[in-house]
């Protein structure tokens, strides 16, 4: 996109997708959580007008991941300043309603915490972010959908799903294997992704399909455009009857 474009574009929102770089297991992209995330930033973008597709953020905080190559990551605080500078700069130049579309589970923490600061920084812009669409998707999607773990895993039967709808030239089913690990209920433990696989994938990437792949990448794109008309309709006005501002 040219300057012209851009100015000439009619853009009053931003959508930022946020990604990283790690393993996915053999069977993806190191890049998956990037991929996922910007190529549904922009199909969303085709669907809402006004909405600008932001550069997407590919790298994040991994630190969890890193015992499987090759995995980048930011320092916690330096992906809440990233975010931050970010977010900055495109109010800077006037967009005051800004989407976070999340890929990955790290940044989930640093998204909040960068939010929160933008947000009391500059009061009437208005942030929202949809920081798991893998848990999204399950709520959405009919029960019965997967067949293992609900569908959830790092590069499991969900994730392997989904990019293959989106990006099947990249995908190598013949590598897919995944570990469903023993982790304990109601309870978030804070594991390492070693402890949990031995292959850099948790869930069952060989249940993967286009099809339900399909099915995931269509009722998170009505979920976000519907989200989108809804705001529009409100003039992103979610404020209750007797808020204090």
């Amino acid at each position: 996109m040219t300057g012209h474009d851009y100015n000439n574009g009619g853009y009053d929102k931003a959508i930022l997708a946020v990604g990283s770089f790690e393993s996915h297991g053999a069977h993806l992209p190191l890049g998956t959580d990037t991929l996922i995330s910007y190529r549904l930033a922009k199909k969303v973008a085709e669907r809402v007008k006004g909405l600008f597709v932001l550069p997407p953020v590919t790298v994040g905080y991994s630190e969890h991941y890193a015992h499987f190559p090759l995995t980048l990551t930011l320092r916690a605080e330096t992906m809440v300043g990233v975010l931050i500078d970010v977010l900055r700069s495109v109010i800077k130049h006037g967009i005051r309603r800004i989407f976070i579309l999340n890929g990955h589970d790290g940044n989930i923490a640093p998204i909040d915490l960068a939010t929160r600061a933008v947000k009391t920084e500059f009061p009437g812009v208005k942030l929202v972010s949809l920081d798991a669409w893998w848990v999204s998707a399950g709520r959405l999607l009919p029960r019965g959908t997967f067949e293992v773990w609900d569908g959830l895993g790092h590069g499991g039967e969900g994730e392997t799903s989904l990019a293959l709808a989106l990006f099947r030239e990249l995908v190598q089913m013949e590598h897919a294997r995944g570990v469903v690990p023993r982790l304990p209920a109601n309870v978030d433990v804070k594991w390492d992704f070693a402890e949990l696989t031995d292959c850099g994938a948790t869930g069952d990437p060989t249940k993967a399909t286009f099809e339900k792949g399909q099915l995931i990448e269509k009722v998170l794109l009505e979920a976000l455009v519907s989200f989108f008309e809804d705001m529009e309709v409100r003039d992103w006005d979610y404020r209750s009857e007797r808020s204090a501002r």
